[in-house]
């Protein structure tokens, strides 16, 4: 691995890169903070399918195109004289450190748990109205729901017990069940927020990412279709041309494959 000097020249030789494509690349010149954003957005997902299947090689690409962004986004808060790489890092570097009383200070913490309760509550003594306040409003909804009930529990509003969750995500299936039997779509819409809701709960009880859990189901399941559409193209027929009883059992060879 790099020492701490090569890794401190990597980082300058990127910053001078930087300063260089500013100025000379017509493209980079061309970007703005508004412009980058949704590229940011997609990078962190590449970034999010490369951790997902493990590919080391691949994270340590999307990180370095995160950094990227990272950099471009500072030095164009230094041409507006706003703030640089250094401010960020500086800013990072603070808050870390008094995030953390029981490592820089005289606070002694139990566990994880009291960590994350410690640094919900230091966040509101910082000024923060809402300990949602950090919640990006533009999360999906999956994501959002389980940032939601990770910071409403960092603060103790929690369930004491999986099972509990377990009986009201039961009791929230049973609800939207009845409503589905009256046919009102408007309460059946509500109805399945709150079963989606209360199962994210139950996996955040259970130590389960709910994103990477149905990310890997998707993956699993186009897998597993892939086979059965190269099956049926092996036999030179389209699915539409198959009955559901022989997709079914190409289906079945895919599980055990695929």
């Amino acid at each position: 691995m790099n020492s701490r000097q090569d890794q401190l020249q990597a980082l300058d030789r990127l910053l001078t890169i930087m300063d260089e494509l500013r100025e000379q690349c017509p493209w980079d010149r061309k970007q703005t903070l508004e412009s980058l954003r949704h590229l940011t957005i997609e990078e962190t997902y590449e970034l999010g399918d490369a951790i997902l299947d493990n590919d080391l090689e691949g994270i340590r690409g999307e990180l370095g195109d995160l950094l990227l962004h990272i950099f471009f986004y500072s030095k164009i808060g230094s041409e507006k004289k706003a703030f640089d790489i250094a401010d960020v890092a500086h800013g990072i570097s603070e808050k870390l450190i008094s995030r953390h009383p029981h490592i820089y200070g005289d606070v002694t913490v139990a566990d994880e748990e009291e960590v994350k309760q410690n640094w919900e509550k230091l966040k509101l003594k910082e000024g923060k109205k809402s300990v949602l306040e950090g919640v990006p409003k533009s999360l999906p909804a999956m994501v959002k729901a389980n940032r939601i009930q990770d910071k409403v529990a960092g603060v103790g509003f929690d369930w004491e017990e999986p099972h509990q969750v377990f009986e009201k995500l039961q009791e929230e299936l049973a609800e939207f069940q009845h409503e589905v039997d009256k046919g009102d779509k408007a309460a059946m819409e509500a109805e399945f927020g709150d079963v989606l809701f209360s199962m994210i709960n139950y996996a955040r009880f259970l130590k389960i990412d709910p994103e990477s859990a149905l990310e890997r189901t998707n993956k699993k399941f186009s897998k597993r279709f892939q086979f059965l559409e190269k099956a049926a193209a092996a036999q030179k027929r389209s699915l539409s041309e198959m009955s559901l009883q022989e997709m079914d059992q190409i289906w079945e060879q895919a599980k055990k494959d695929a």
